[in-house]
C-alpha cells in the first residue's frame, strides 16, 4: 500500500510521462538503468515510471551518507524504495560498492544508478565516473539502459525543499552492453553519449 502511494504521489508531483525509445518496458531482462542526476526526486521518479512488475525487482542505488542521516530518511530509502545504500567515502575492499551492486544483480535485481556521482547544479550532464564501467565488467550479461530525466532539476532544484509545479518526462533509450575489451574511457564516453542522445532538442 505504501509503495503504491509513493508511486501515485511521485507521479502527481512530477507529472511524469515515461517514453520508451528502442527499449521494451515489459522486458524481464536484468538491467542497470543509468540516468542523469539533478534532483532528490530522480530515483523515485525513474522507479515510479517503470512498469509495476519491473519496479518490484528494481533497486535504486543511493548514497549512504545522505540517506543514513536519520531513521526517517533511511526508512524511506530502504523500507519504501528498497534502495541499495552505498558509501561514497572511506571505501574498503570489504565494503566495495561495485561488489555489492554486482551481488544484487546476480540475485536477479535490476538497479537504478547515476554515473555522474552527484547532482548537477544546472542540469548539464557531467562526465561519468568509472563505477558504471566496473559494474558492466563485473556483470556483463546485464543490459545497460540510458535514461534521461527531463525537468527534475527544475521541479526540485538542489538546495530546495518544495517542488515547483512542472511536468517531467522519463525517456528510456536502447539497451547497450560493454563491448569485448572496450577501454574504460571509450565506454564511459559512449554511455554518456547514449544518454545525451535522449535529450529533446540539441544535446549538450
Amino acid at each position: 500500500m505504501l509503495r503504491s502511494t509513493a508511486v501515485f504521489l511521485t507521479k502527481l508531483i512530477t507529472g511524469t510521462r515515461p517514453v520508451w525509445q528502442g527499449c521494451d518496458p515489459s522486458c524481464k531482462a536484468l538491467r542497470v538503468y543509468f540516468a542523469n542526476h539533478g534532483s532528490h526526486l530522480d530515483f523515485a521518479t525513474l522507479w515510479a515510471a517503470l512498469p509495476a512488475e519491473a519496479r518490484e525487482r528494481t533497486r535504486p542505488v543511493a548514497a549512504a551518507d545522505y540517506w543514513n542521516k536519520n531513521g526517517f530518511t533511511r526508512g524511506v530509502a530502504c523500507g519504501l524504495f528498497h534502495a541499495l545504500l552505498i558509501p561514497r567515502e572511506g571505501i574498503t575492499r570489504k565494503d566495495n560498492p561495485i561488489t555489492r551492486m554486482a551481488a544484487a544483480l546476480r540475485e536477479g535485481e535490476s538497479l537504478i544508478l547515476f554515473p555522474e556521482g552527484t547532482r548537477s547544479p544546472d542540469g548539464a550532464v557531467a562526465d561519468f565516473k568509472s563505477g558504471l564501467w566496473h559494474l558492466a565488467a563485473a556483470v556483463p550479461e546485464a543490459e545497460l539502459v540510458p535514461v534521461y530525466l527531463q525537468n527534475l532539476n527544475r521541479i526540485l532544484p538542489k538546495g530546495h525543499y518544495l517542488p515547483i509545479p512542472l511536468l517531467s518526462t522519463v525517456v528510456f533509450g536502447k539497451p547497450i552492453q560493454l563491448l569485448e575489451k572496450e577501454p574504460k574511457a571509450a565506454f564511459l564516453t559512449r554511455t554518456r553519449q547514449a544518454l545525451l542522445s535522449l535529450v529533446p532538442g540539441p544535446a549538450v
